[in-house]
């Protein structure tokens, strides 16, 4: 991947990486080559997320990984930004727009995921493909293990205090933290860059609050009404081990959009790409290069 670009959006600064030769430090238009797969992290993770599999696919397309306002950014989105789910699919239809991408392949995982939803049935004019792997939808947004970071996120100090055993990398290896989530131990340093912005940066918690306090199955379950509007391909590729996601999620979703199919992912928790980066690389892969019926 080249080095971190930055466009200036509505909401403030998004930084992303981006394997176009050449690419300029801000929107600069098509270029590359390949379709755009433009990835969407979750909650308290960035574009580390992606490290594994991002490289295995820019044989494929042209790889755009921002990091989102969810937690992890390290720039501040402006203090009237909405970063609620429904505000971040919008901001990412905006992306989309301001790099001048069209038929994106766009790829999500956990409440990225149920973003992504909102996306293709809100804004779905720049997106060609969709790829889904573990994530919140229908009923289950937020999972019920994740229900007292919204009761801290309307409290205030709420989120502060939540997040400050996260400082101990030990803490963050338990299943009340990133444990439950890989199977693998996720390296230290990329557990130091997620957490870090939350743990440091008054602002940043503020956007991911926005976030936090917008989950809600009121808006999974709109999307879901309006899935059938989403024509075009789209991926479930699932991890079979998932302790918050089950794999029957992953079907309902396939079965739900007209063009949509499954992929069961073994050896897999919610972190697909942590867990089986090759085998998540190779399914969109070959997803990104089938062509489109017309």
């Amino acid at each position: 991947m080249n080095a971190t670009h930055d466009v200036e959006l509505s909401a403030g600064t998004i930084s992303y990486r981006d394997s176009a030769p050449g690419a300029a430090s801000e929107a600069a238009g098509p270029s590359g080559s390949g379709a755009p797969i433009v990835f969407v992290h979750g909650l308290l993770v960035n574009g580390l997320l992606w490290r594994k599999v991002a490289p295995l696919l820019e044989d494929a397309g042209r790889v755009i990984v921002p990091d989102w306002p969810l937690g992890s950014h390290t720039r501040p989105m402006r203090p009237d930004a909405d970063t609620s789910p429904r505000g971040v699919a919008h901001l990412i239809a905006e992306f989309l727009e301001a790099l001048e991408l069209t038929d994106a392949v766009v790829i999500g995982n956990d409440t990225g995921g149920a973003i992504c939803q909102v996306l293709v049935t809100e804004r779905p004019e720049r997106v060609g493909k969709l790829v889904l792997t573990n994530c919140d939808a229908f009923e289950n947004f937020p999972p019920p293990a994740f229900k007292p970071m919204i009761a801290a996120a309307k409290t205030p100090g709420g989120l502060k205090a939540l997040m400050a055993p996260m400082r101990s990398r030990a803490v963050r290896r338990t299943p009340m933290a990133f444990g439950a989530l890989s199977h693998g131990d996720i390296p230290n340093e990329v557990t130091d860059a997620w957490v870090g912005p939350m743990l440091d940066n008054a602002s940043i918690r503020r956007d991911a609050g926005k976030t936090i306090r917008g989950m809600s199955p009121d808006v999974t379950l709109a999307a879901a009404e309006r899935f059938p509007t989403f024509t075009k391909p789209v991926l479930v590729a699932w991890g079979a081990d998932d302790k918050f996601f089950p794999l029957d999620t992953g079907r309902r979703l396939a079965t739900m959009f007209p063009e949509g199919r499954f992929e069961e992912i073994r050896g897999a928790r919610t972190f697909v790409s942590e867990d089986q980066p090759e085998r998540l690389g190779a399914l969109i892969a070959d997803f990104v290069r089938e062509p489109v019926a017309v």
